[in-house]
């Protein structure tokens, strides 16, 4: 993520007061001269972090910090608050009251303007069930519309193209009719881009604005640039008033700072982040589920969101439900990591997991994936009945089955001792809880074991 080094600094910054019964003014400024450090190593405008600083100390002598018995947890509070400040307060949704409403996409070549608009297609057409036409107006790059046109099509998005010799206003005035005539809710028009800002770019993009009277003007930035972001959004903004911007690449090494400076020096909020390469990668940028994540703090509600919209629910709950009947089978822990898979990557899920950013850290996630690989490989060349009785592997049955995956009798065993292992935690975890927990009380109920039980001997008659 984006804001990683930044976090992992925030929190040795915290760290150096939580052995502290009470803050102190001393103990105060050695913190905030470490947060201080931590946000000029991530880019930060200077400007910003004195404003945050001052912002900070004032707010913890304003809330009696200095009385308190825990100061860190006051003091990661006010931080907290005021790093949501920093990044708007509020998410910026869309104005899409219109009919069809115009949204006008606009960025420097090179920042995943064209992927990003057919990201924000896809995601408008599932999230808010909009009706949504793509507009080709980057006519700067011959391959321009051919790839927006590959991307409309695996979005299942229409893409209205005109060609080359067509001219972006002409392109933009037909494209406006032809939405108007076939009823589409929502127009995104993708324009040129340059390699930087300069007064050709300008005045073709305010040509097409002045035809669209768009409501929404969305800037393209790469997290990578730093403190360039800053710079961009400010000429673009002054040009063409800007409603907001995509960060693209926000699942990359940057250090976010120009994410965090943009909102206050340019009053230009963020309103989508791109998480990765693919079209579904694509989110609603939350301030305050951000200033979270940026303070190890987690962020249930993004994983829960991305749990409901990604994984198969009824299919994970009926595993869980079998594991604590103790009727868990291999051909369940397939389900699993499959359904795990979807999810992304694991040292990005446990950053979502309050207390877990640590741990993240010494995630490595292409030794996960290609575990996690292996793992399925090695239960996909089992029999259906070794894989729902695995008590019948056998040293003969391993070695088949290590041959079949590519893998070693080695990693066949640790499987199958992982297996063992995460049901005797379930079952531990179910004896602690008396019953008591979301998860038993699903297994104890009526009708809930889906799947029989193969150890279960049937009872002679």
């Amino acid at each position: 993520m984006a804001f990683d080094q930044l976090s992992n600094r925030l929190a040795l910054a915290v760290k150096k007061i939580s052995g502290q019964s009470k803050l102190t003014e001393k103990n105060m400024d050695e913190m905030l001269r470490e947060v201080r450090l931590a946000l000029l190593e991530a880019d930060v405008n200077l400007t910003v972090i004195q404003q945050f600083l001052t912002d900070v100390k004032e707010k913890a002598i304003g809330m009696d910090v200095y009385t308190k018995v825990n100061p860190s947890q006051m003091v990661v509070k006010v931080v907290h608050d005021e790093l949501v400040t920093l990044l708007g307060e509020k998410e910026a949704g869309l104005n899409l009251t219109h009919k069809p409403s115009y949204i006008m996409m606009v960025g420097l070549q090179g920042t995943g303007k064209t992927t990003s608009a057919a990201k924000l297609a896809l995601w408008l057409s599932k999230k808010e069930n909009k009706r949504v036409l793509l507009v080709a107006a980057d006519l700067a790059r011959p391959a321009a519309i051919e790839q927006l046109k590959i991307l409309g099509a695996s979005v299942d998005v229409e893409v209205f193209s005109m060609g080359i010799e067509a001219g972006v206003v002409n392109t933009v005035k037909e494209s406006m009719a032809y939405a108007i005539n076939q009823n589409f809710d929502t127009v995104i028009v993708d324009t040129a881009g340059r390699l930087h800002v300069d007064d050709d770019l300008m005045d073709e993009l305010k040509q097409a604005y002045t035809v669209l009277r768009p409501q929404e003007v969305l800037l393209t930035v790469d997290a990578m640039t730093g403190q360039d972001i800053v710079t961009v959004a400010d000429s673009f903004n002054k040009a063409l008033k800007l409603s907001g911007l995509i960060v693209t690449k926000f699942d990359g090494d940057a250090r976010g700072g120009g994410v965090l400076s943009v909102r206050k020096v340019t009053s230009v909020p963020v309103k989508f982040v791109g998480t990765g390469e693919k079209t579904d990668e694509f989110e609603l940028f939350y301030p305050e589920r951000m200033a979270s994540r940026i303070l190890g703090m987690g962020d249930v509600l993004s994983l829960v969101e991305k749990a409901e919209e990604k994984m198969d629910l009824e299919a994970s709950m009926k595993g869980a439900q079998r594991l604590m009947q103790g009727t868990f089978t291999l051909e369940d822990m397939m389900d699993q990591l499959n359904q795990v898979a979807k999810l992304g990557s694991i040292s990005g899920l446990l950053k979502m997991m309050p207390g877990a950013s640590q741990m993240a850290a010494q995630i490595n996630d292409d030794d996960a994936n290609a575990q996690m690989k292996r793992s399925k490989a090695i239960i996909q060349s089992m029999t259906v009945e070794e894989r729902q009785q695995p008590d019948l592997m056998r040293a003969s049955r391993k070695v088949r089955i290590a041959n079949g995956s590519g893998t070693s009798v080695a990693e066949v065993n640790k499987l199958l001792t992982q297996f063992e292992k995460t049901k005797e935690q379930m079952k531990m975890m179910m004896r602690m809880s008396g019953g008591n927990n979301p998860l038993s009380q699903m297994a104890s109920k009526p009708g809930s074991n889906t799947r029989p039980n193969p150890n279960k001997k049937k009872k002679k008659r």
